[in-house]
């Protein structure tokens, strides 16, 4: 997009009171002009006469639901955010709409203007700005195949409960983007793989239905974080919503906390809690990654991995649908390997067996 003209933003959305609100909120900015449909047949007419920047999407709409509209729109790459509450059945469908090819996650707003004006049109302003430089591209047969390593086979009840503490920890931090890249990285985990734990950008409410998500496909055991888990071998544990994730140490092995308490660098969950946390507590048994997203998050916190001895990687731009926190790891000489997402698990897996090996020795 030319940086002379202003970001174009369609939200579609059929209660009024949230198009008033996100409109009034995006039309104070400067550089975006905003563009209402209160359904999708009339946004798909309003797109014929011009194509917007950005979408902010609505799901539960008459005559045709944001997951059919998000299908149809597809070919035109357009970055578009779902704007949902969090209520079962809307969560759900909005972890499908991140399959499907949206990009982000805003909560609609529930109480009036001011409300929302204090507590998220900055994160709504941010993340407006952040989609209209994503690249959006529909996937090809090569991105659609499982990345090298991947068990396909589901797993058996019987692996419940067999996994063992971990003595090596693998942090992983994305954003924009990102579920997609977490389902291709997590999907690429053997069952005996050193214990993950992620942070995901993602409002309240819809993580446990993302780690649910990931848990059907993967082959490793994927769950919500609750405070006090083991970081175990073939399972990753998921950031909740509104809660930040550190690492603890316990006997030989590690634990999550799973805490409130003031945003960092605009998020809760951050993840350069999750970063500076491992940084201190495993130091060179550590791996770190930062996926897709935009922002900074993650940059200083890897590069405090780094240099506590950990492993720390960052996918690269061409990869990335959003190049903004691995750009800004690279920037701070946080990162030791750039790599495409494809070859991230093969890497990371490959750091932690040399950490192994080392310890070993």
């Amino acid at each position: 997009m030319s940086s002379d003209r202003k970001i174009r933003v369609l939200v579609v959305d059929d209660s009024a009171v949230v198009r008033q609100v996100m409109s009034a909120v995006l039309s104070r900015e400067p550089d975006m002009e905003v563009v209402i449909a209160q359904e999708p047949l009339i946004a798909l007419r309003k797109m014929s006469g011009a194509l917007p920047d950005v979408i902010l999407l609505d799901l539960q709409m008459p005559r045709m639901d944001g997951l059919t509209f998000l299908r149809r729109i597809r070919p035109h790459g357009i970055p578009v955010v779902i704007c949902s509450a969090f209520s079962g059945a809307n969560t759900q469908a909005a972890v499908r709409a991140l399959e499907y090819g949206a990009i982000d996650i805003v909560q609609k707003p529930e109480l009036g203007l001011r409300e929302f004006l204090d507590q998220s049109a900055a994160t709504l302003v941010d993340m407006v700005r952040g989609a209209a430089r994503a690249r959006v591209v529909e996937r090809g047969e090569e991105d659609k195949r499982p990345a090298l390593g991947v068990a396909t086979a589901k797993k058996a009840p019987a692996h419940r409960g067999r996994a063992s503490s971990s003595h090596r920890i693998v942090a992983i931090g994305a954003s924009a983007g990102g579920t997609a890249a977490l389902h291709r990285v997590l999907g690429a985990m053997p069952l005996d793989c050193a214990g993950l734990a992620v942070v995901q950008h993602m409002p309240a409410g819809f993580t446990a239905a993302f780690a649910q998500r990931l848990d059907e496909t993967c082959a490793i055991e994927v769950r919500e974080a609750k405070d006090g888990d083991a970081v175990c071998t073939g399972l990753a544990l998921i950031a909740p919503g509104n809660h930040h994730l550190s690492i603890v140490r316990r006997g030989d092995g590690f634990a999550v906390q799973v805490r409130t308490g003031p945003a960092v660098n605009r998020h809760r969950p951050s993840v350069d809690v999750l970063f500076r946390s491992v940084a201190s507590v495993a130091g060179a048994r550590a791996t770190g990654a930062l996926l897709t997203g935009m922002g900074d998050d993650g940059a200083d916190g890897l590069l405090e991995m780094r240099r506590a001895g950990a492993a720390t990687l960052a996918q690269d731009e061409a990869s990335c649908v959003v190049y903004g926190m691995p750009k800004e790891a690279v920037r701070r000489g946080a990162v030791e390997t750039v790599a495409p997402l494809g070859r991230i698990p093969q890497l990371i897996l490959k750091a932690t067996k040399a950490r192994m090996n080392e310890e070993n020795v």
